[in-house]
């Protein structure tokens, strides 16, 4: 390991050592503030140091490329992010809280290490990583039944996912004798005769270990229930840092391995893609409580995530990419409503509990209309815009197909976003609980809500800084 090898592993090194220096404070003094400032800072630093990592190929399993540190900026802000929306959450409840932000950090090195694999063997350690904090955090506020609940299904139906990839890369390297990505590629590419019998039962188990961690139809059962039961900060933490993480894994491994030109495989995820974004909107449709509603409009977008992948090139990846971006700050933007109107006793779930808001708190009903009049994919913002790029990147590729089943589901999903939206404008009647006050959040949670919000629009309306970073990024890929 070189001098130049640890400057290309800064970012990672030092989400490490934070996770480190936070459990050493705990233990030494509990002080809920303090570590959250080590977090912060942790973070922050991370996030500067993808400025200056060296680019390289640190041995077979990690590449720092241009690629592997903007989804590694993303990571950490979206982590920032949920630190900061935590913190008044967990101050309102008993318990410990210190512990949190080490299982946050953790997690977050695991998206991270997904971001630059170019192994299986490093695509398994940051799964794991990231997978076993998760547990955890799930079921944080372990003192109520939904939190254990959810905790106990993520973890039994990750450990299956988990060995399906297993089977799958055992699969695969009895067929190709290799587990890196750019082998794989020159072995698929120059040798006529592959093992078909091996190969394509091998890309469908890792296609299933994927498929559970993005929530992707068949493999999506356990999504509603552990979005509801999760606490709120964490829910958001799920639906963007660990699908993120895992997304950047997928592009980039089939990208390098070229696995997707092959006709069974782009069939598969094609199914999976259509199955995704209509079985999502239309179940949303049946939902009264808005984390379930988020969590089977999560499924959706991954759907639509899915078509721009399918596009593939550098056109699709951008889709892709910007895309991606776009529903981080859609997601974190929703659920950090949920997380500010949430009380002592119980998470804001229910669509009662969002009735009438913009009659008690004006601010907050408009920062919430706002992003899920971006996840319907509303003109003038980031949503839309999303959407329209994968639109004309699929138009460029003739796919047609997957545009129009893009178009005809997300217009089914404006019905159950508009549902919530006309909840937050209705006039409270007099029995209604929607007259109860709301408590004032915390100033973070406050500059959270108002920077995704100018985000949302500034990436809708001026989107040009972003794709030229993107561009550059997947230039990397090669």
């Amino acid at each position: 390991m070189t001098a130049s090898d640890l400057l290309a592993l800064l970012p990672l090194l030092l989400v490490a050592a934070t996770s480190v220096i936070v459990m050493l404070a705990a233990a030494v003094h509990r002080n809920h503030a303090l570590a959250l400032v080590l977090t912060l800072l942790g973070l922050a630093g991370a996030f500067c140091s993808v400025f200056f990592a060296h680019l390289r190929q640190v041995t077979a399993l990690l590449i720092i490329d241009s690629y592997a540190l903007f989804f590694m900026g993303l990571i950490v802000a979206a982590s920032f992010t949920v630190a900061l929306l935590a913190y008044g959450y967990l101050a309102a409840r008993e318990g410990n809280r210190e512990e949190f932000y080490v299982l946050i950090l953790v997690a977050t090195l695991g998206a991270m290490v997904l971001a630059a694999s170019t192994h299986f063997v490093s695509f398994f350690l940051g799964l794991e990583i990231l997978s076993v904090a998760l547990y955890a955090l799930i079921s944080y506020l372990h003192g109520r039944a939904l939190p254990v609940e959810a905790g106990i299904k993520y973890l039994v139906l990750a450990a299956a996912s988990a060995a399906f990839l297993l089977f799958g890369i055992a699969l695969l390297y009895a067929a190709l004798g290799t587990m890196e990505f750019a082998r794989v590629a020159q072995i698929l590419a120059t040798t006529v005769d592959l093992n078909l019998t091996l190969l394509l039962p091998g890309v469908a188990l890792i296609v299933t270990g994927i498929g559970f961690k993005l929530a992707l139809v068949p493999f999506h059962m356990w999504t509603p229930d552990v979005y509801e039961g999760a606490p709120a900060p964490v829910t958001a933490f799920v639906a963007t840092v660990s699908k993120g993480g895992m997304f950047a894994l997928l592009l980039r491994y089939f990208h390098q391995s070229g696995a997707h030109t092959f006709a069974p495989v782009f069939l598969m995820f094609s199914i999976i893609a259509v199955a995704s974004m209509f079985a999502g909107n239309l179940l949303a449709l049946l939902q009264n409580n808005v984390k379930r509603i988020l969590a089977y409009s999560s499924i959706a977008q991954m759907g639509y995530l899915l078509v721009a992948f399918q596009i593939g090139g550098p056109i699709g990846t951008s889709a892709a990419a910007f895309y991606l971006v776009a529903y981080f700050v859609m997601t974190l933007g929703a659920f950090a409503v949920v997380t500010v109107l949430s009380e002592r006793e119980r998470d804001a779930d229910l669509l009662d509990d969002y009735r009438g808001l913009f009659w008690r708190r004006p601010a907050l009903a408009l920062v919430f209309t706002a992003m899920l009049l971006s996840l319907a994919g509303i003109p003038l913002t980031a949503g839309f815009l999303g959407k329209f790029y994968i639109v004309a990147a699929g138009a460029s590729a003739g796919a047609w197909a997957l545009i129009v089943i893009l178009v005809i589901t997300s217009t089914i999903g404006l019905f159950y976003y508009l549902r919530v939206v006309v909840v937050l404008y209705q006039q409270p009647a007099t029995s209604d609980r929607a007259h109860e006050p709301i408590p004032r959040q915390a100033s973070a949670a406050t500059l959270v809500l108002a920077a995704l919000t100018v985000i949302l629009v500034w990436l809708g309306v001026y989107p040009t800084p972003l794709l030229r970073v993107i561009q550059a990024a997947i230039g990397s890929l090669g």
